[in-house]
């Protein structure tokens, strides 16, 4: 029997990634379809189960790609194939954002459907711009009107003369219109002194915050060259943005930073990056492919009794080699009475987590730096196994050797491009990047690589990169790219760190510059498989 699907209608709050509910967030994870609006942050959209359709049905002012009754349809065919569909709009989906229309197509066509309030940008943006709109000296009302409806209109169904009361007025969409919307507001009774607020693009790293008075904001936000998405505030709540603005004092506040890592490791870099205030676009230039178990690994196996250290250079190397047991019907005891070595705290904290002991792991987090805390102790006539990247260097295994070690280095997985890496790239480029992050050697020379596939080489020495380390660092120069900051201490908390030191000392700053490559027009997007 063919399953009926079922249509959510969920907010995706204003724009920060964050501040989606759980039980949105848990809607999109489980959705074969997703629809979604402009407004909605692409950092939300990488949380899709591989092989979602994930389809744009944007509206920008002058430009719509798809009328509404169109997006309806779509929702109503899908949810009949029998899919879980997700419609994602920006803020909340009842205010001002027509799921009320979407629910009732739904309703005639007796698909089921369940709508999932979101945090709106009414509430959300005054916020982030520190504009509480309610306290209990200053507003203990507050009204919301939709400002897309112009405010001269002969018969206009917005009741100015009863908003114009409201200790604070919030006008959504209201930018193109403000001349008329103040000029009505005086009209019917406020002062022109009355104290406001036009704020663009709200709880993102692109925010931007225009204070004025009624008689003053449209021309200043005019000079500022303010356009949509904004959110106007309006009443004296403004006043209390000069102690309370929270949000643009963030160290990375107006940075771009991208995130090269690959998408299972990229949450903690991009989640610590934007809890400093950055924009982050998360551009996986790694996939991390299990090397099969082979005649080696076998080997390894059968003579681990045998072998004083097994040493493990990333916290990929133990998740490896626990499935890879597990495929052999075995587990980690067979590590049981070995001395175990770990590249840095991440790796261990890997290890430990599986319930292993970490007998040592290096000041210095490097293979060099393994090596350096291994010199007093007594290692040659030893037996050693490196578990790690196929790829990775053999600065260890050789070191080892030197100090009389018998070594045996088992790759576990490799490092890939993924195939869409050159397209992703040139739509990151589209717009302003301030600082690429990159973790490993292998992260470079993918995007190197997918620069020259995309025809952009002379792009690399106007990218500037963040290195987890030196060894990341020297593979950047060796290429032809500029390091703008290294980590001291090469972890993600380490980098960030770095990052965050470097544009606190204004040793960097944004760029400001021009994208890298020219966008074209906004086109549907459809991604399936």
């Amino acid at each position: 029997m063919k399953r009926s699907g079922v249509v959510y209608l969920v907010g995706a709050g204003p724009g920060d990634p964050g501040l989606i509910t759980v039980k949105g967030a848990a809607a999109l994870r489980a959705a074969d379809v997703v629809v979604y609006d402009h407004l909605v942050s692409p950092r939300l959209l990488d949380s899709c189960r591989p092989g979602t359709d994930v389809i744009y049905v944007g509206k920008e002012h002058g430009r719509h790609t798809k009328t509404q009754d169109e997006i309806n349809d779509l929702l109503v065919r899908r949810a009949k194939l029998g899919k879980t569909v997700v419609r994602l709009k920006g803020g909340d989906p009842v205010l001002f954002g027509r799921a009320g229309e979407e629910a009732l197509a739904l309703s005639s066509a007796r698909v089921a459907y369940e709508i999932v309030p979101g945090v709106t940008s009414a509430l959300a943006v005054p916020a982030y711009a520190g504009i509480p709109v309610t306290h209990r000296e200053l507003s203990s009302s507050v009204a919301i009107v939709t400002g897309h409806e112009d405010a001269d209109k002969d018969t206009s169904t917005v009741r100015w003369s009863q908003l114009a009361g409201a200790d604070t007025l919030v006008c959504l969409m209201g930018v193109l219109g403000l001349p008329s919307i103040a000029r009505r507001l005086i009209e019917h009774g406020r002062k022109a002194s009355t104290p406001c607020a036009v704020i663009r693009w709200g709880t993102t790293a692109a925010q931007q915050t225009v204070v004025g008075t009624l008689a003053t904001i449209a021309e200043r936000c005019r000079a500022a060259g303010v356009r949509p998405p904004a959110v106007v505030v309006i009443g004296d709540v403004v006043r209390l943005r000069k102690r309370l603005n929270w949000f643009e004092r963030r160290p990375l506040f107006g940075w771009r930073i991208v995130v090269t890592r690959p998408a299972e490791r990229a949450d903690v870099l991009a989640r610590l990056l934007e809890a400093a205030g950055a924009s982050v676009e998360v551009l996986p230039a790694v996939v991390l492919e299990p090397v099969h178990a082979n005649g080696v690994f076998h080997e390894t196996l059968g003579m681990l009794d045998r072998i004083d250290w097994v040493f493990f250079t990333s916290p990929e190397s133990i998740r490896q080699l626990r499935r890879q047991l597990a495929a052999e019907r075995k587990d980690l005891r067979i590590l049981l009475g070995r001395h175990i070595g770990a590249i840095g705290p991440k790796t261990a904290e890997s290890i430990h987590e599986m319930g292993i002991h970490v007998d040592f792991t290096p000041a210095t987090f490097t293979q060099d730096g393994m090596l350096h805390g291994l010199a007093r102790r007594q290692l040659a006539g030893k037996r050693a196994v490196i578990f790690g990247s196929a790829q990775g260097r053999d600065a260890l295994e050789q070191g080892l050797r030197a100090r009389g070690m018998d070594v045996r280095r088992v790759p576990l997985y490799r490092p890939a491009a993924p195939p869409e890496l050159a397209t992703r790239l040139r739509r990151v480029l589209s717009e302003r990047v301030d600082l690429v992050t990159v973790t490993s050697s292998s992260c470079v020379e993918h995007l190197v690589d997918a620069l020259k596939t995309c025809g952009m080489s002379r792009s690399l020495p106007r990218l500037r990169f963040a290195s987890i380390g030196p060894v990341t660092t020297a593979a950047v120069r060796q290429r032809g790219g500029v390091v703008a900051v290294e980590a001291s201490s090469s972890t993600v908390e380490g980098l960030v760190e770095a990052i965050v030191d470097a544009a606190q000392r204004n040793a960097i700053a944004p760029s400001g510059r021009a994208p890298l490559v020219r966008r074209g027009r906004s086109q549907v997007r459809e991604r399936g498989g």
